[in-house]
């Protein structure tokens, strides 16, 4: 195991695994963790006793890993157990206890000393309990957990138990259980719960409101915002309402210069920190009429990479900090100033280095419901593009979308995601539907989407089953030439394309090697970028197009068509020639928006 953490400087220490600070948008000064090495065993038996816990897990990596120490898939209809025996340290508890969960996959009943906290569902979003008035000074913290993958309607991404066909390779080894950090902290009587932080760019001001619990008389909380160490502005808030501060001569956030305020808060005796960027996306039209993106009120072409956030050695969970830092500095060193967080969730401290590093991200919602008719997302719309886009997604037997509770299961998780990542400013666009996976209802989400966030774009139906609605006409392209026009009422963006596959020996994952199109070197890889660069992205820029997403990051088991091996360890192509065509991008790009000036 310590070999697999190696490639970022670090070597695993079970004591202190994924020990930083897993909130960094709200943070508060009381926190213990409960990462590290935990009991578990799997069976078929819903009323698990303690002294039946046969294994040890190393939280927060799930069983199906390598860094768990299990390697054992939780299956459909068994039950996933956990215990963690602890004590709180001396002096840690104020007045109430919170405890943490990061994301359990995908349902979890939680007990702690004999007695039921409650219940979640959903394997991408956080919860957490009060659990003040169960606390003893010896501690027994135990959870089932069920995953039923793609046999129930919930979020799975790109997890699946079976896999056949010939596009099973779009699909991954399945994980569940614990897979973020697990912790608690001590809040006073009366605290900060969360925090709301919206920029006004053209108003030169920021709104934020506090939400508060266990205010028990009128009380206000002091905002204080800071430049550094330099106090810009300060305010009394009434919790629970919107408050307006005014910023004079601010500095803008963007990729180019990822400037963060910090904001301090403090409710009587409890105080939080927190941060925010002033950037604005919208649409807007150029010199020439042309609808493009706009970041901070000027035309702004995205240009990322589709990211889907998996490590051979833990799947979905980082196997550490650096390992996400890594990944975000690679794509930044290759030019690029987007990253797609494909039908998942990151843990947080994603959102914060991108905030901190300097990279836009389009943020996919999970897909879920019934078993996927591949014949029918991905063969109609490759057999044609218009026929697809003329489809209704109010069919949900078509969809596989049927299941009532699963519909409003993923609206749930849709309010939870927006809320949960809200004060991120690399936060650009939200992307509720991707091909037709799960799809339903596109434009009444679109509704609500716009409801709980009007600051950011959408996109609507990623690729393919348009219904004519959100901010972008968006287009996957894998295999056909790409001339594009513009579209009334929406911006063109290729929110997909290339996926050129090279298998470098000594890096692959499986035997099975699945891409669009297959090159033997890196030199010929690179010059079929180059190629795809010039001739398909380039022309288009002039036409329209004002956003290109590349597949993608990383190989991925049987994918072969990353950037870098599954294992991070191999640059595939050429890294000044990638960052040379970027830079050549913004300068067409740029060039196109003066000439319509003129």
């Amino acid at each position: 195991m310590t070999q697999l953490y190696s490639r970022w400087g670090k070597e695993l220490d079970q004591e202190a695994v994924w020990q930083e600070y897993p909130r960094p948008n709200l943070v508060r000064d009381s926190y213990f963790n409960l990462n590290g090495e935990w009991d578990c065993c799997i069976n078929s038996d819903a009323n698990v006793q303690p002294d039946e816990y046969n294994k040890k897990i190393l939280v927060p990596f799930s069983p199906e890993t390598v860094l768990s120490g299990v390697e054992e898939i939780l299956k459909p209809g068994m039950y996933l157990n956990y215990r963690k025996c602890f004590r709180l340290p001396e002096g840690f508890v104020k007045s109430r206890v919170l405890l943490h969960f990061g994301a359990v996959d995908q349902e979890c009943e939680v007990f702690l000393n004999g007695v039921m906290l409650g219940q979640h569902k959903g394997g991408y979003l956080p919860f957490c309990f009060d659990v003040t008035d169960v606390l003893q000074e010896d501690n027994v913290l135990t959870l089932r957990v069920t995953d039923e993958t793609e046999q129930s309607p919930h979020a799975r991404g790109k997890q699946k138990v079976s896999k056949k066909g010939i596009l099973s390779s779009l699909f991954y080894t399945p994980q569940s259980g614990i897979w973020q950090t697990v912790w608690m902290e001590s809040v006073e009587e009366e605290y900060i719960e969360w925090i709301k932080i919206t920029p006004l760019y053209d108003e030169s001001a920021v709104r934020i409101r506090v939400k508060a619990a266990g205010v028990q008389e009128t009380r206000t909380a002091q905002i204080t915002i800071m430049e550094k160490d330099k106090t810009v502005a300060q305010i009394q808030a009434e919790p629970g309402r919107d408050c307006v501060i005014g910023i004079k001569d601010f500095r803008s956030w963007s990729p180019e210069d990822p400037f963060l305020y910090d904001v301090r808060i403090t409710l009587g005796k409890d105080e939080i920190a927190s941060y925010f960027g002033m950037r604005k996306v919208s649409v807007g039209r150029d010199a020439k009429g042309i609808l493009r993106f706009f970041l901070n009120n000027r035309p702004y072409f995205f240009n990322g990479l589709l990211d889907q956030g998996y490590w051979p050695e833990s799947l979905m969970t980082p196997p550490c900090d650096e390992a996400l830092i890594y990944d975000i500095k690679k794509q930044k060193e290759m030019g690029y100033n987007t990253i797609r967080k494909h039908v998942k969730v990151e843990l947080p401290r994603f959102y914060y280095h991108c905030d901190r590093l300097g990279m836009m991200v389009w943020q996919d919602m999970p897909n879920g419901g019934g078993a996927y008719n591949m014949a029918f997302v991905a063969g109609i719309a490759n057999f044609s593009d218009s026929i697809a886009r003329e489809m209704s997604d109010s069919n949900y037997r078509r969809f596989k979308r049927e299941d009532r509770e699963g519909r409003r299961q993923y609206c749930r998780d849709l309010t939870g995601m927006v809320r949960h990542l809200y004060n991120h400013p690399c936060i650009a666009a939200w992307v509720p539907f991707n091909e037709g996976w799960g799809q339903f209802d596109a434009g009444w989400v679109t509704e609500r989407l716009r409801r709980l966030d009007g600051s950011r774009l959408i996109n609507q139906a990623c690729g393919w089953f348009d219904q004519k609605g959100g901010d972008m006409y968006s287009i996957h392209n894998y295999r056909h030439g790409l001339t594009v026009s513009p579209q009334d009422g929406r911006v063109v963006a290729l929110t997909e394309y290339g996926g050129y596959a090279y298998p470098v020996q000594g890096h692959i994952a499986s035997k099975k090697k699945f891409g669009y199109k297959h090159y033997s070197s890196g030199e010929a890889l690179t010059a079929g970028y180059r190629k795809l660069i010039e001739e398909e992205v380039y022309p288009n820029i002039e036409r329209g197009l004002s956003a290109a997403i590349y597949t993608q990051v990383s190989d991925i088991e049987t994918e072969i068509n990353g950037m870098m091996t599954y294992d991070r360890e191999v640059d595939k192509m050429d890294l000044d020639t990638v960052r040379g065509l970027n830079q050549e991008l913004y300068r067409i790009f740029d060039k196109v928006n003066s000439e319509g000036d003129k």
